[in-house]
Formats: structure tokens, sequence, C-alpha cells
């Protein structure tokens, strides 16, 4: 089947170019305007927080809110009064502006600060103004607002101005993660292929993939809600595999014809077997993938759908861009070198961990477990506004309301109940809610309507701060006899995460279940495939380790260019989790899959490994290399989010591609020896009916049949 669809690629290859070109176009044209349709999604629809959300927003006739910030002259002088009521005025005429308040207008004392120097306008709204309508609604208030007031920093923050500024970093991210990335894979993948059509091969499919990645997002926001952060996420991971498969399926290319093939026998041969592993270890992605489904989460949903999308696109460029420029372009691409003895760099390594399996098993162990320790201390924020870039106004602002604007430095916690504000009951609880620990400002919300209450207590701290989340669970604990939904940022957070920690188990059982099930369709095996889920379980976490003690305790906020807050992104480990794990297992299988080759050849584990690694150790650390630049043009963004994103998946790579395959695996195997390959009898009669065997391929070019049958097909 590979080797017809190569054919098939090779012989219509302009048509084949033209589609992806017209795909490429498509991505950049239509897919870039997913970013007017992303909505942030937190929690699932099930949870208290979410439901009492929903009853608000559908008894309010105020939507969300913008802040106007206004700093500089006192705020009792004439003209700064006449200035800010101008602006005011000007405001509540813009489209979708339902209302607006001041400082003047109001006698709210949250609404003006201590130092008399700085006060708000608050402007909400329409509750059901389109997403799009709302980003437009803040661009326009932040030129209403430009020069509105003499001698005033005049800055538009809160909810929207945050929403509209974590849009707009996500999509800067993006292109600049991509710029920066690029060209230094170009230079990069020039020094692996030593020539520069070989090396623009890969970039070829990663442009591909992206504008693909870009259609499937754009295609999904008509279905479901796509959170910002997934289109830098899946676009990132999408360029990484893409780079990846694209290593792969070139190099063999290269060593194919070294060996004596023709081009449409190389392309072949290349697309029969580096496919055929490709394929493998798309499956084994998209089954890391596949356990975001267990949180029953919109936004994990949405980022699986649309991840497994662009595994398979990625999949889809390796098997039919790539056979198609190598027809083009294969007769002007340098061979490969002759394949390195077999004691090369790779074997002497595998050699010398094998003479001491213990120790090197131990070390490395005792080195990931402590790097893990710092994840056992991790904090989590969800939508801080803390994590924008440090330019956004959101974040100057909010920072600005924390410092100057005790009321108003934290979100609510809101007790939503179906009476009427007016039933005595409301007032009583209030006044109850008020005497809590942690409780700061209480007020019943005015202007529901729908026999709808809601009760607002500010904690003392930051809307997620620990704090609040307290609050939550005292309020939550001891209810009043009527019925109520907790409420906020603060129940949101803590939702989000008992979500986890309940499906958490569900997640697990089933990523380990289905990569179970593909490594023992691969190797015959028992014990690799639970042996492989304990490594990069290890590596897992020393990639969380690290992630709490660069971003949450604030190591190396200079160099990486962020502020510490002292939480990680909620969404990070979960996401890091299944991306990570896929690419873990995409090296597995790439090691895995010589070292059975070997086994299958000589029965010796032994020299299995040591012939394994030496033929995969340069394919696997060079894919890691390029994988890690891209990895790292993203983690250069701004949005804390994907740079914790980014660099949490560049130290699992390094440290996958490193540790674990070239010290960790040899040493397990070693120590197990024969047994590495025990599988129970009736295991293994079913591996025999339904395992994936490598099968003989026939080279279109007979006069090279030898050569290719010695060719070194590795990966």
């Amino acid at each position: 089947m590979f080797a017809s669809t190569a054919r098939f690629c090779v012989r219509h290859r302009r048509w084949v170019l033209a589609a992806w070109m017209l795909l490429f176009v498509a991505g950049i044209t239509i897919g870039s305007m997913v970013f007017s349709r992303l909505h942030d999604s937190n929690g699932g629809a099930g949870t208290e927080s979410v439901q009492g959300s929903a009853i608000v927003q559908q008894a309010s006739s105020i939507g969300p809110t913008a802040v106007v910030l206004v700093k500089g002259p006192p705020v009792a002088a004439a003209s700064t009064r006449a200035s800010v009521q101008a602006l005011t005025a000007r405001l509540e005429r813009l489209p979708q502006v339902t209302g607006a308040v001041n400082a003047y207008t109001s006698n709210d004392p949250m609404l003006r600060a201590a130092d008399g120097h700085t006060s708000v306008i608050v402007v909400s709204v329409r509750t059901n103004a389109p997403m799009m309508a709302r980003e437009m609604a803040v661009d326009a208030m932040r030129s209403a607002a430009h020069n509105a007031v003499p001698g005033a920093t005049v800055q538009v923050g809160g909810d929207l101005g945050v929403m509209r500024d974590g849009m707009l970093a996500v999509k800067s991210d993006l292109f600049r993660g991509e710029a920066l990335a690029l060209p230094v894979l170009l230079i990069a993948l020039f020094f692996i292929f030593r020539g520069w059509r070989a090396a623009l091969l890969p970039i070829a499919a990663a442009l591909g993939t992206t504008a693909g990645a870009l259609i499937l997002l754009m295609a999904m926001t008509h279905v479901t809600d796509v959170s910002s952060y997934s289109v830098d996420v899946i676009t990132l991971f999408g360029l990484a595999l893409a780079v990846d498969y694209s290593l792969l399926m070139v190099n063999r290319f290269r060593e194919v014809r070294a060996a004596g093939a023709d081009i449409h026998g190389a392309v072949e041969f290349t697309a029969a077997t580096a496919g055929r592993t490709v394929t493998f270890s798309a499956l084994t992605v998209a089954a890391a993938l596949s356990g975001l489904f267990a949180f029953g989460d919109p936004t994990f949903t949405s980022v699986a759908v649309g991840g497994i999308a662009t595994v398979l696109v990625a999949l889809a460029s390796a098997l039919t861009l790539l056979p198609a420029l190598l027809g083009a372009w294969g007769r002007k691409l340098k061979m490969a070198h002759r394949q390195e003895a077999e004691d090369g760099f790779f074997g002497r390594l595998a050699r010398a961990v094998q003479r001491r399996p213990v120790l090197a098993a131990a070390g490395v162990s005792a080195l990931l477990l402590a790097a893990a320790l710092p994840f056992l201390h991790a904090n989590y924020g969800l939508g801080d506004p803390r994590a924008l870039p440090p330019g956004s106004e959101g974040r100057q602002v909010a920072l600005a309301l924390y410092a100057e604007f005790p009321e108003m430095r934290a979100d609510p916690v809101t007790v939503v109940a179906k009476i009427p504000a007016s039933d005595p009951r409301i007032a009583a609880y209030a006044a109850t809610l008020a005497r809590l620990p942690g409780a700061g400002a209480v007020s019943v919300e005015p202007g529901l309507h729908g026999n709808v209450a809601a009760i607002d207590v500010t904690p003392a701290g930051t809307a997620q701060g620990a704090t609040a989340e307290h609050l939550v669970t005292t309020v939550r604990a001891d209810r009043p006899h009527f019925r109520t939904w907790v409420t906020g940022p603060a129940a949101v957070l803590t939702d989000f995460k008992a979500t986890i920690a309940q499906r958490l188990p569900y997640a697990l059982a089933i990523i380990g279940l289905a990569t179970f099930a593909l490594l023992f369709l691969m190797t015959g095996s028992v014990l690799i495939p639970v042996k492989a889920l304990v490594m990069n379980t290890l590596s897992l976490g020393a990639v969380f380790g690290a992630l709490v003690w660069v971003f949450q305790d604030g190591h190396l906020a200079g160099i990486l260019g962020f502020t510490a807050f002292g939480a990680i992104e909620a969404w990070v480990p979960v996401i890091v989790f299944a991306f990570a794990f896929g690419l873990s297992m995409d090296y597995e299988v790439f090691l895995l899959s010589r070292i059975k080759e070997a086994h299958d050849e000589t029965g010796d584990t032994n020299h299995a490994v040591a012939t394994g690694l030496q033929r995969s150790g340069r394919i696997i650390t060079s894919a890691a290399f390029l994988v890690i630049i891209v990895f790292l043009g993203f983690a250069a963004g701004q949005t804390l989010g994907i740079k914790e994103f980014g660099l949490a998946l560049a130290i699992a790579v390094a440290v996958d591609a490193t540790l674990v395959r070239c010290i960790l695996v040899p040493a397990t195997m070693t120590l197990l020896g024969p047994a590495n390959w025990w599988a129970p009898g009736p295991l293994r009669r079913l591996h025999q009916r339904l395992g994936l065997h490598e099968a003989p391929v026939h080279p279109v070019s007979p006069p090279a049949a030898q050569a290719l049958a010695t060719a070194d097909v590795s990966r």
C-alpha cells in the first residue's frame, strides 16, 4: 500500500504538488481567520462553576465589561472631570456598548483610587455580542481613549481587554515562533543533509502541515469552542512532527540511493519501509492524544481532535508530498555517506552502558526523580492577566488594579440562587458570607431578572490565590437551605483542578492501554511496552519538575523574559503530558524497530540493543535537535502559557533523546535480557496472527535488489 501510494505520487507529482500548494494558500488565507473565532472555555458543562455562570449570564442584561484606567491628573480637577465625562459619552456611543459608568456618575467608591490621581470607567457590552464584535469593541475603545484625557495615561483592560490581548498575543506568538524556528531549521538541516535541496524538503512538509492544521482548526470553530492557546499548541506540534517524519523519509531515500537504487525504486522502498514506521509512529502519537478525551472538557476535546487531525496531516505530507518532491528533486539530492560501522559512537555508548547496566539505570532514574521533586509543590492559575505579555494593556491595567484598587483586586466569588434578590433569605445569607475568613466586600448584584440572585464575595488577595480558593471551599461546605451555585474565577479553577484529578486515571488508562497494544503489536513482547510506559513516566516527571522550577519559582525568568507570579497555567501539565508522551513513544518506536530488527537477525539481545542504538541513534538525536529548535522558537513567545508549553516540550525531547533512549533503554534491556521478548502463549499466538511484521519489498529497479536488501532500513 505504501509503495503503491508513493508510485502514484511520483507519477503524478505535478498534480500532487499543485494540491499541496493550493492547501498552503488556503491555509494562509482561510486558516488565518481562525484567530477571530477563538473562544476560551474553562471547565466542562457539568461543573458547578460553569452552571452558575450560565445562570447569571441568562439573568443579566449586562454583558462582559472592559475597565478603562485613567491615571495622572487629580481626579477632582474640573478639567479631568470634563474629559472623563466626554470620554464616557463617546464610549457609550460605540457599537456593541450598552453602558458605561465612571467615578463622577456613580457613588461607588471603588471607581476611584485612594491616591486621588486614578479612576476607572467600567464599560459593558451586549451579552450576546459575537467574539469578533467584542474584539472590535475593545479596539474601538482604545482608539477613543487615546489622548482623550489631557495629561493622563488612559488604558483599556478588564475582562474584555485581557481577552483581546490574549488573542493578539497568540497570533503574534504563532508567527514569531515560525519566523524564528524555520530559518534556524533550514540552516541546521543544511548541515545535517549537506545540501539545500534536501534541507528544503522538511521545511516544505512543515509549511504544508501548518497550513492544513489551520484549516482544520477553522473548521472546528464551527462545531465547538476552540481555545486561544490551542492554535499555537496544535500548529507547533504539527510543525515538529512534520520535520521529524520528513527527516526520516529524506534520510532513508538518500541511503537507499547510495545503495544503488534508481529514483522510482528508492522512493517506493522509502515509503514502504520508513513510511511504515512513520505510520506506526503517528498511531502512537494519536493514541497518546486520545487520552485528552477522558477529561470531558470542551477545550481538551478540541485540542485532542485538532491534534489527532494534525498528526494525520503530518502523516499525509510524509506519504504524499515528500514522495512527489523526491521524485522531482531526487536526482539533484546528494547521496548519504556509507553507514557507520557497528562500533560507531552510539554502539560504543550502548556497550559502555551494558558493562554497568545497574549503575546506569539507577543513576538516570535517580536523576529524573530528583528533577521531578519541584512538581510536588506546584500551584496553578487559569487565565490570569499576569500571564499576558508585559507590554499588553490588559496586563498593565490588571497590575494597576491590584496595586491601587484593593476592592477590585480580585474578581469575586459569586454565589447564585434561583430566588429573587429581594427575598429576605438573600440578605441574611449575604451577612453570613461577610463573616467568613478571607471574605472582603459582600454585595448583591442588582438588575438580575428571572428570579435569580447573585451575591458577590470579594476575597482577599488575587482572584486565583490561596485565600480565594479556600473561600470557595468554605462557601460550598456550608450552604444555606436553598439551592446555590458557587462560581467566579476561583471556583472555575477549583472545579478545573477537581475535574483533572477525577478524570486523570481514565486518561492514563486510555493512553496506557492504547500504547501497550501498539507496542505489543510491534514487538510481540509484554515487558517492553510496560518498560516504555514506566520510563516515559519518569522522564515526564522531570519535565514537570523543571516546569515548576522555572515558571512558578521564577528561576531563569530574566533569561526567558517573563515575570513569575507563583503559579503555572493549569492546562499546561495536562497538554504537555499528552503531547510529550506521544513524542516519547515516537522515539521509542524509532529505536525499538531497529533493536527488534537486529534481534530477529541474530537472536542476541545485547548485540541487538547495541546495533539498534547505533543504527538509530543519529537519526533520533538529529530529529530531536530539530524538534527542540521548533519548540524553543515558540518558547521565545510572549504568552506565558505558550512559553511554558514550548520549553516543557523542548526539555521533554532533550531528556528523552539522550538520557532515556541512549542510556536508560540499553541499561534496562540489558538487565532483562531474553525476558525482553517474553509474552504468554496466547498473546504470542495473537501477535503471530495480528502483529506488525516487516514484509519484504521488491524495488522497481531489479539490479538494485541486492543493494537494497542490505541498505539501512532504520526507523
